[in-house]
């Protein structure tokens, strides 16, 4: 496979979102990424539908769920209750430079496949632990989904509109954030943790958390409150912090408005007509704008909701101030920009001839992705990958026959 990434090989022990959204991402570096699960049921999200894929004649395969989030990997499936099933993991696991799993804390060292046991037989092995809550403190043998910490985490105190208004309250984001952010920051771990390996030989343990991801990207919001004592509230699409920028409506329609400096402002004012705001002393400066944001935005509404939404996309895009419109899902795959960034990729998959990718965002010049692996068939490389393993294919056929694999 292409890639920086085409040297390594991961164990993936990990289901769901969090940790298949890591492996995902080392996939698309070019890792050897093997998918290991459970034989006949596999990942709990190749069920998590509708909607699911389908193939010839109706048949039906795996939800839109566990294709967003398992491409480029080879699954191969073990039993871990069987004493064989085990000896596997623990073979595969010799001959590769990265695990990640998201089983509970301690779920895996009753298998004797926590980090001290596979570490004993591959002492460079970088083991990546995700969980909900951490291996120590009172919550650790919890379990946990992203909806939970999102909420636990105080990200929809700050997200959705103001209880005062119609479609107040807490609301959740519209995507699996918490298990994006957790993926992505186990990746940079996991690549982290190797690039130290490359310098004292050493693999190492590492401890993700939901919480502790949730926390941390609090971001402004949390530092809002650690400087000022202030709780932040939710205040619908307002920014806290940068005026303005909100949804404003205009006559057909809505738009985002993005302006983020005081020159911004100057050039948004003159194209809507009230040059003078740039110079008035309660929005001249962002604080003062975002101390009298009622006033402004009663004179921005007024003067939006005059004119059509691509009179002002247009005229604001020319002169340098940052604006768009609220697209749909399938806009956004019509957008000419995503269009030529080929976001949008099909590929070759064995059940429906061809599947739908949203590929990764990375761009190399000198080591270029290459997205030519559709998310696998449950146990569609348990025989590879045994045979690469040295076992024969009578012995593969036993493993079968017995339920291990």
């Amino acid at each position: 496979m292409a890639g920086p990434l085409s040297h390594v090989r991961v164990l993936d022990l990990s289901r769901i979102m969090a940790g298949p959204w890591a492996t995902q991402i080392l996939a698309d570096l070019g890792a050897d990424v093997i998918k290991v699960e459970r034989p006949v049921v596999g990942d709990d999200t190749r069920g998590w539908g509708p909607p699911f894929m389908e193939g010839p004649g109706g048949v039906r395969g795996d939800s839109g769920y566990f294709l967003s989030v398992n491409r480029g990997k080879r699954s191969v499936t073990i039993d871990l209750s069987k004493p064989e099933g085990r000896d596997i993991v623990r073979s595969l696991a010799a001959v590769t430079d990265i695990v990640v799993e998201n089983y509970k804390v301690g779920a895996l060292a009753k298998y004797g496949l926590a980090y001290e046991d596979l570490k004993a037989v591959n002492p460079r092995l970088i083991y990546a632990s995700i969980t909900g809550f951490g291996q120590t403190g009172p919550r650790r043998h919890q379990a946990a989904y992203d909806f939970m910490i999102q909420g636990m985490g105080g990200l929809m105190s700050v997200t959705g509109e103001r209880d005062d208004l119609p479609g107040g309250g807490p609301q959740k984001v519209g995507v699996p954030i918490v298990d994006i952010m957790t993926g992505m920051y186990s990746a940079v771990a996991v690549l982290a943790a190797m690039a130290r390996r490359d310098q004292t030989g050493e693999g190492d343990f590492i401890d993700i958390a939901m919480l502790d991801v949730q926390t941390a990207f609090l971001a402004n919001q949390a530092m809002n409150y650690l400087v000022s004592g202030r709780e932040p509230r939710r205040n619908g699409n307002s920014h806290p912090n940068i005026q303005p920028q909100d949804v404003y409506r205009c006559k057909d329609g809505h738009i985002v408005l993005a302006v983020g400096n005081d020159g911004q402002f100057a050039k948004f004012s003159e194209v809507i007509g009230t040059p003078e705001l740039a110079s008035d002393p309660r929005f001249a400066l962002n604080a003062e704008r975002v101390r009298n944001l009622p006033a402004l935005a009663a004179i921005i509404r007024e003067a939006l909701v005059l004119e059509d939404m691509n009179h002002w996309v247009d005229r604001l895009d020319a002169a340098g101030v940052p604006c768009g419109p609220i697209n749909t899902i399938p806009e956004v795959f019509k957008d000419p920009q995503v269009i030529e960034r080929g976001m949008l990729r099909r590929i070759p998959h064995p059940l429906a001839g061809t599947v739908p990718q949203v590929v990764s965002p990375m761009r190399f010049r000198d080591a270029a992705l290459a997205f030519e692996t559709a998310p696998p068939l449950l146990g569609q490389h348990t025989a590879e990958v045994l045979q690469e393993l040295g076992l024969a294919d009578s012995e593969i056929d036993g493993l079968r026959e017995r339920g291990v694999a």
